[in-house]
């Protein structure tokens, strides 16, 4: 086969240097970026009187018959091509002739590439957020069903407050709406069209770099030419938060784990998110949140090599770069594929409320309010804080909890207690008194699932969808 640089060389390359270089393999996956680039630059070519009008038509016409033909079937994308330009541009050339050579004139493999990958990225960052967005929404519809389902809070995994499911759900809320909006940040800073920088120098062509940045969707053209074929942040960037979503994931799923405990038993899997032991008939295990935990290491994995391919690499393009494409795309699809489970295991999950509340019970996580209540009756707080220590052990050495006891007891301890302590130290009562907003308590969980239903509600991501990327081909 042919290579679009073939002309400077007198003999064929060696077939293992040929398949070690080539990039078609992996870079299949851009052949609507590339086609939809490429339609773009020639409709921009024929605005500045480069290509006429007729060459217009025929390249465009023969482009979108390529991609209606690859889509359908009809067309296969084999290795006899070394990158999916070369396929492109080569099948262009079969099907309309001599008009299909000019289809690169004025660009660069580099910029060509750059561009793709662009494209590809920025369509990718809008599919992890949708993700993200039935994960956020998921979350709030369980934080409204667990206002009142009481549940220890834990700090170095020991039970230390009482809380509510859906404040605890609220922590992770939190977390996936910040990793939204880090893919809203990397769009907008991403969004700036390499095409036209040419190999590293930009052209001697007239091209019109804003009209294509504007055919394509992107705020405008890049502004240096070396930049424009080097840069890759935007991939460490997604990565990057790619790889904080995942983060986020393996915390939640250690978490289902850990509940999913016969210790623990505050949750019941739903039978489509488990699996049983090929030897032990009891077993029901929490195998998604196990590989959603597992797969963490894959995308950070991703984010270490393109860092490590990049730390190296002198101005401007070099062939290293090809190495951002393949991590990439696995990254992102194992990502999309762990949103998409955890969302389904979370939204079938059946929390046992009674559990929970009998957990924070048996935990002491009461103890506070008991230490505040003796503050309240005008004990020092240093007191207070000893007494309920006191009372703790004596709990522990009897295999209760500190309402169980009578008042008899409780007095033997401190003759301060009186029969108020029982409504003081309740879960309703521990959890209702926090009323800051950010904590547990009714009034400030309404307003933060209030403020939360309009986050979602008004998602930065219908107002990216809407503006539409790209050019769709109509354009003879």
């Amino acid at each position: 086969m042919a290579q679009l640089w073939g002309g400077r060389f007198t003999k064929e390359t060696d077939e293992l240097v040929y398949r070690f270089n080539a990039s078609i393999s992996f870079d299949r996956k851009l052949f609507e970026e590339d086609i939809e680039g490429s339609i773009a630059h020639v409709v921009m070519l024929e605005k500045q009187g480069i290509l006429s009008e007729e060459e217009k038509n025929a390249i465009v016409k023969g482009l979108v018959g390529i991609r209606e033909d690859v889509k359908s079937g009809k067309l296969e994308i084999t290795d006899e091509y070394e990158d999916i330009h070369s396929f492109v541009e080569a099948n262009l050339t079969a099907r309309i002739g001599e008009a299909g050579k000019k289809l690169h004139t004025g660009r660069s493999r580099n910029d060509q590439v750059a561009l793709d990958m662009k494209l590809y990225i920025r369509k990718e960052i809008l599919n992890v957020a949708e993700e993200l967005e039935g994960l956020l929404r998921t979350l709030l519809n369980v934080m409204e069903n667990n206002k009142e389902t009481y549940m220890p809070g834990f700090t170095h995994l020991q039970k230390a407050q009482p809380i509510t499911l859906a404040h605890h759900m609220g922590a992770y809320f939190e977390m996936f709406r910040r990793d939204s909006l880090r893919m809203k940040d990397v769009y907008e800073r991403m969004n700036y069209c390499p095409l036209g920088a040419g190999a590293l120098a930009g052209t001697t062509y007239p091209l019109d770099r804003g009209y294509t940045a504007s055919l394509l969707g992107f705020e405008g053209p890049t502004l240096n030419s070396m930049d424009s074929v080097a840069d890759r942040d935007y991939l460490i960037e997604f990565l990057s938060a790619l790889s904080t979503v995942m983060m986020h994931l393996s915390r939640f799923s250690e978490e289902i784990i850990i509940w999913n405990s016969n210790e623990y038993h505050f949750i019941e899997i739903d039978d489509a998110y488990s699996t049983g032991s090929s030897i032990m008939p009891q077993k029901k295990n929490p195998d998604i949140a196990e590989l959603v935990r597992g797969k963490t290491g894959r995308v950070y994995g991703a984010l270490v090599s393109i860092l490590t391919v990049m730390k190296g690499i002198p101005l401007a393009y070099n062939k290293d770069l090809q190495e951002d494409k393949e991590l990439t795309f696995d990254a992102i699809d194992t990502v999309k594929g762990c949103l998409a489970l955890f969302t389904g295991m979370l939204k079938t999950m059946k929390f046992n409320h009674e559990v929970m509340a009998s957990s924070a019970m048996n935990g002491f996580t009461n103890a506070t309010d008991a230490a505040d209540y003796l503050v309240g009756k005008g004990v020092p707080f240093r007191d207070a804080h000893g007494i309920i220590g006191q009372l703790v052990l004596y709990c522990i050495s009897k295999n209760t909890c500190i309402e169980a006891l009578s008042m008899e007891e409780l007095k033997a301890i401190s003759p301060v207690f009186e029969e108020d302590i029982y409504d003081a130290v309740s879960l309703k009562a521990c959890v209702e008194r926090r009323l800051t907003i950010g904590a547990p308590g009714p009034e400030a969980m309404n307003e933060v699932i209030r403020k939360y239903k309009d986050i979602v509600e008004n998602s930065w991501l219908s107002g990216f969808i809407a503006k539409g990327n790209g050019i769709d081909g109509n354009q003879e």
